[in-house]
């Protein structure tokens, strides 16, 4: 299998996308970025690099709904021909669907109320939602994909992994590269996955407000993660930044940080006594200002939520409050895939 990274430079999100290039048989595209003029010109110059261009794209594989990873989809299909796939739950956002899209802008308000996110900041956020709704580009026509289906790419072919966490749809496409295939230094047969945002190299994945349609998101999360360190890739394409050599590791550091996070949260409560999302995120993250007003009381919300669930802290109204005061936080994450 043979993989050309493609460093996309745009300042949405976390910045730093990849697109992932598989030429041969099947050329196709990992992720695309966003709809911007900037990102565009780095996608086809990576592209021009590799001696490709737009119209001998045969395929476009989606890791997940969010902008920065899909917003040029849609023009990039109108200009090659190419099939676009992505997972099933997602796959009503990238498309456009105007129904989704609604239900998801209800869902925002509804949480807006229910984490406590005061006037001044709603407004805030709606202004950056809005910039980012700007660069999610046309609307695509997407083939669904679930957890384990196949799909040929490249010279080879990919094993849609679900992952869900950071967002309902989110997917990992695995293969086996061998030694021999041509395509680079390997000195033995080993296992990748192009991850997109399951998991970062420097960043921990925002888990509760980068998707608000996931019922019980960290359970969901840690699920996933647990899901990564069983296999055992010995290499992983983020959707952002450099390569991860240890995809194993690194997933064990972010289910690390959301156990301590998790601690954090309790501690907060035991100190300041019941408070809802919100009020829970300031004292764990300080002054929000841009999509961190989004993400931080989302974070907030998703430990909160995991912490109701096991019947350590109760919702009454907006405000959560502490019923058991000294709770084994440990055993809320069990290890059940590995």
């Amino acid at each position: 299998m043979d993989v050309t990274r493609i460093s996309l430079g745009n300042t949405v999100f976390e910045g730093e996308n990849n697109a992932y290039l598989l030429d041969g048989d099947v050329t196709t595209l990992v992720d695309v970025g966003a709809s911007t003029a900037n990102v565009r010109a780095d996608l086809l110059d990576g592209l021009s690099a590799a001696d490709v261009s737009v119209s001998d794209l045969d395929r476009i594989l989606l890791t997940h709904w969010h902008s920065d990873h899909t917003g040029l989809a849609g023009e990039l299909q109108a200009e090659s021909g190419a099939t676009v796939f992505a997972h099933e739950a997602d796959l009503p956002l990238i498309a456009g669907d105007d129904d989704a899209l609604a239900e998801l802008r209800a869902l925002r308000e509804e949480r807006f109320t229910q984490w406590g996110i005061p006037k001044d900041k709603r407004e805030e956020l709606v202004a950056v939602q809005s910039a980012f709704e700007d660069v999610a580009g046309d609307p695509a026509d997407i083939e669904p994909l679930a957890d384990g289906d196949q799909v040929a790419a490249g010279d080879g072919e990919l094993t849609v992994f679900h992952l869900p966490g950071h967002a309902a749809g989110q997917i990992a496409f695995t293969f086996e590269r061998d030694a021999d295939d041509g395509s680079g230094p390997v000195s033995e047969p080993r296992s990748e996955a192009f991850v997109g945002d399951a998991i970062l190299p420097q960043y921990t994945p925002n888990v509760g407000g980068a998707d608000l349609r996931l019922d019980r998101p960290l359970e969901h999360y840690i699920d996933s993660l647990d899901r990564l360190i069983a296999r055992d890739f010995d290499y992983a394409w983020p959707g952002h930044r450099e390569p991860i050599e240890d995809p194993s590791g690194r997933a064990r550091v972010i289910r690390e940080h959301h156990l301590e996070r998790t601690n954090r949260v309790v501690e907060t409560l035991r100190e300041h006594g019941p408070a809802d999302a919100w009020t829970v995120s300031a004292h764990l993250f300080g002054e929000l200002e841009d999509i961190h007003i989004l993400h931080g009381p989302g974070e907030a919300f998703a430990h909160l939520d995991h912490l109701e669930h096991a019947g350590v802290v109760e919702l009454d109204g907006s405000e959560y409050r502490l019923v058991e005061t000294d709770p084994d936080v440990a055993a809320l994450f069990p290890n059940t895939k590995y």
